[in-house]
């Protein structure tokens, strides 16, 4: 211990338990510069996902795509996303979350235009393939840096919270720049908005990437491979269904089985089974992996709903979201500020509750709902992801030692994505019937606050305060 202490007094390495260096602690204006960096590229990832949604009509009309071709746009990036990140984890505390982050946000600044320039369908889900991927080592290693940048608990929380608002502030842009891109110009013009962000992103942590401890851990390729074929054979099952799904879900279910068996037995796994037996880990990936069918799986059912069913344009297809939207950044510090003072316990599971609540309030909505009213009733879903979300993140980061918070963030956020994409495929073949979408649309919500209720009795069982003697 006093050797820790003069180390860090001194600003070097200090040695830990398995004889690495770990990495100096930043002073202040290094760690804020390093949560800017991560703040910003979280923004890009997440503006990408949001931004395509109210867009997604435009783009089946102009590249003559029917809904199970818009949902790969869809989930050809979500699936990337979560897939890779169990290894991008791994990756980023491999190389160093810096190094990571700069060649994450590079990729995806490439594969953005060639989505911008995509001249079919096949080219776009490609490129969003590759968006996906990308964004699937900018996430894990963003938060990485957070996490090394902020050693002490409370601040970490308050850093998090404020990471957090990179993401929230895309959800709020996203339909309403998508709606108002794809209206007065070009649904390309949703993924060429990508560029500027990424400069910047890529020159912000120039003299702060150096600082991340490097880990040299064997990637488990087996791993990572068999975790890609279930998902993707998973997907394909529930969009595509009929003979050529049933084959899938085989595929998927081998795929599955191999995976688990290469994970129990792999020294360095893609994967390490034993994180589960933590149930702060395990809770947090549950409840975040519930919210985000919520929100993401709702988001696209709504985006084709205001167009398709209510006849309304992209542009006010995308405000339609901005009441839901505008309170997520704000919501998303006071709950930081909330998990500072009473632990995560408390918002995660008023979180839980509201999003459930906004979930079953949507249900009478139909074609005739007035605007304010249906906008009214969208807000609960937003708020409560929006509160639950911080702490979830905080409490799985804190649960693992800091040279794993690279692991951890990439297991947490892949569950969270795995969610989403799921939730957008099983969603829109509830609703690919268009004489009957409102009644795909209502199960759609039935299914989602029933995960997030469940999700939300495991948080208040699981996260309970030990018991003074």
């Amino acid at each position: 211990m006093p050797q820790d202490l003069t180390a860090r007094a001194a600003g070097r390495p200090s040695p830990t338990r398995d004889g690495a260096a770990a990495a100096p602690v930043p002073p202040p204006e290094s760690a804020g510069r390093t949560l800017a960096a991560a703040l910003l590229g979280f923004f890009l990832i997440t503006l990408d996902a949001s931004v395509v949604n109210v867009a997604l009509p435009a783009v089946g009309s102009d590249l003559h795509g029917g809904l199970s071709a818009l949902q790969w746009v869809v989930d050809g990036y979500t699936l990337a996303f979560a897939a890779l990140m169990l290894s991008t984890g791994a990756l980023s505390d491999r190389i160093g979350a810096g190094r990571a982050f700069a060649w994450g946000v590079a990729v995806f600044a490439a594969a953005s235009l060639a989505c911008g320039a995509a001249p079919g369908l096949g080219v776009l889900i490609a490129a969003r393939v590759l968006q996906g991927a990308a964004a699937a080592v900018v996430l894990p290693s963003s938060l990485a840096l957070v996490r090394q940048a902020y050693p002490n608990a409370a601040r970490r929380a308050r850093a998090i919270s404020l990471w957090a608002v990179g993401g929230s502030s895309a959800i709020a842009l996203g339909p309403v720049a998508g709606g108002a891109l794809t209206t007065a110009w070009n649904w390309r013009g949703i993924f060429l908005v990508n560029l500027p962000f990424a400069v910047l992103a890529l020159l912000l942590p120039a003299r702060t990437a150096a600082r991340a401890e490097r880990h040299r851990v064997p990637l488990d390729i087996p791993g990572q491979l068999t975790a890609v074929v279930a998902l993707a054979a998973l997907t394909f099952a529930v969009v595509e269904g009929g003979s050529a799904g049933w084959a899938a879900a085989g595929v998927a279910a081998v795929a599955t089985v191999a995976f688990f068996l290469i994970e129990s037995r792999h020294p360095h796994p893609v994967v390490p089974l034993g994180l589960f037996r933590n149930r702060v880990v395990a809770v947090s990936i549950a409840a975040g992996s519930a919210l985000s069918v919520g929100f993401f799986g709702m988001f696209f059912v709504l985006g084709l709903f205001f167009q398709q069913v209510r006849g309304q344009s992209a542009l006010t297809a995308g405000l339609m979201f901005l009441p839901m939207t505008l309170l997520i950044s704000t919501v998303n510090v006071i709950s930081g500020r909330l998990t500072t003072r009473y632990g995560p316990r408390l918002p995660m599971l008023t979180g839980q509750l509201l999003m459930a609540a906004g979930l079953l309030l949507l249900l009478p909505v139909g074609a005739a709902t007035p605007v304010p009213l249906l906008a009214a009733a969208m807000v609960p879903l937003g708020v409560g992801g929006a509160l639950a979300v911080p702490p979830l993140t905080a409490a799985a980061m804190g649960a693992v030692p800091a040279e794993r918070a690279g692991l951890a963030a990439g297991v947490l956020n892949a569950g969270r994505q795995v969610a989403g994409g799921l939730s957008v495929a099983l969603f829109g073949s509830l609703v690919a019937d268009q004489a009957h979408f409102l009644t795909g649309m209502r199960q759609s919500l039935l299914i989602a606050a029933a995960l997030v209720t469940l999700t939300a009795l495991a948080t208040a069982l699981a996260l309970r305060p030990a018991r003074t003697t």
